[in-house]
């Protein structure tokens, strides 16, 4: 089965790893911890490819653009997110640098992508 589009681009591979990773860790907290902050975890990480996928189908590069604005947005919660279990104490300092590098990747992938789809439509 070949690849979709989507599915080519690095900064929605990037975007599924680090969703994997959010779930491999939330999973195994306890169901307090799991049904606040691990659900708006989980919801930010997941939205991040979701949107990236999206924008890929929509049939504008504006729509696409907006889209994976709407990506960008949903990493940077997971930010907040990723602090917030770590105070409350359902990550520990390992499970918090497990997924910190992958943050740090898809940043710049999301960027470069908004840049490419400007580029490919005109935009400056």
């Amino acid at each position: 089965m070949s690849r979709t589009n989507f599915e080519k681009l690095a900064a929605y591979r990037l975007a599924e790893r680090l969703a994997d990773e959010a779930w491999e860790i939330v999973i195994h907290w306890d169901s307090l911890a799991r049904d606040t902050v691990g659900r708006q975890l989980v919801r930010a990480v997941d939205s991040i490819g979701a949107s990236t996928a999206e924008g890929v189908g929509r049939g504008s590069h504006a729509d696409n653009r907006r889209v994976v604005c709407t990506a960008r947005g949903s990493l940077n919660e997971t930010h907040p997110r990723l602090r917030r279990a770590f105070r409350c104490a359902s990550l520990s300092p390992e499970q918090t640098a497990r997924p910190r590098p992958l943050v740090g990747e898809v940043a710049p992938r999301l960027s470069a992508y908004l840049k490419s789809i400007d580029r490919f439509s005109g935009v400056t």
